[in-house]
């Protein structure tokens, strides 16, 4: 299949949200939190001319996608960008041209393309700041063999959640950070 079909293939955003049986509330905290920066939304806007879409690879368990696709969801907004929803575990297929460091199945992936299907930019699974922080966290679990491990791995991934649903800093790095494929 071609980049249309699996747009065309993909749950509109009302079907993705409306069937999400994970992490629904959280996102929608972060997306009624969230705000597109002034600035940002006249670049967004700029965009309108272009037609570009948005595939996104993702899963409503994914703690990545809770953070990321509101955010997406607000930009795709202000730029008056249709957004489809194509669930990872069912569609390896698209999943295996998309992987993070050629071996990762991680998601979200926002696939941009314009209105012949052709790809313009592709996003993700995070903000390379989200990523360093991520490694911090992992850093400092203790040793995988340890006792303890899978109960401070849980605690921290507990924490990130948290912050992910709180901290307005982070949404407008993930923000940033989309805003540098989409605006090139």
């Amino acid at each position: 299949m071609d980049l249309n079909q699996w747009f065309q293939k993909g749950l509109t955003v009302n079907e993705y949200i409306n069937a999400m049986t994970t992490n629904k509330e959280e996102m929608l905290t972060i997306y009624e939190g969230y705000t597109v920066r002034e600035d940002d939304k006249k670049k967004l806007e700029a965009l309108r001319t272009r037609n570009i879409r948005a595939i996104v690879l993702s899963e409503d368990w994914c703690g990545d996608a809770m953070l990321n696709n509101p955010i997406l969801l607000k930009m795709a907004e202000a730029a008056e960008m249709e957004v489809h929803f194509v669930l990872r575990d069912s569609n390896l297929e698209l999943m295996d041209q998309y992987l993070t460091n050629g071996t990762s199945r991680a998601i979200p992936i926002f696939i941009f393309i314009d209105e012949d299907g052709n790809e313009v930019g592709v996003w993700g699974p995070r903000a390379p700041e989200m990523q360093a922080l991520v490694m911090e966290k992992r850093a400092s679990l203790p040793d995988k063999e340890a006792a303890d491990f899978q109960e401070k791995q849980m605690e921290m991934y507990k924490g990130l959640r948290t912050t992910y649903q709180t901290d307005a800093e982070i949404w407008q790095t993930v923000a940033n950070s989309i805003m540098s494929v989409l605006i090139k």
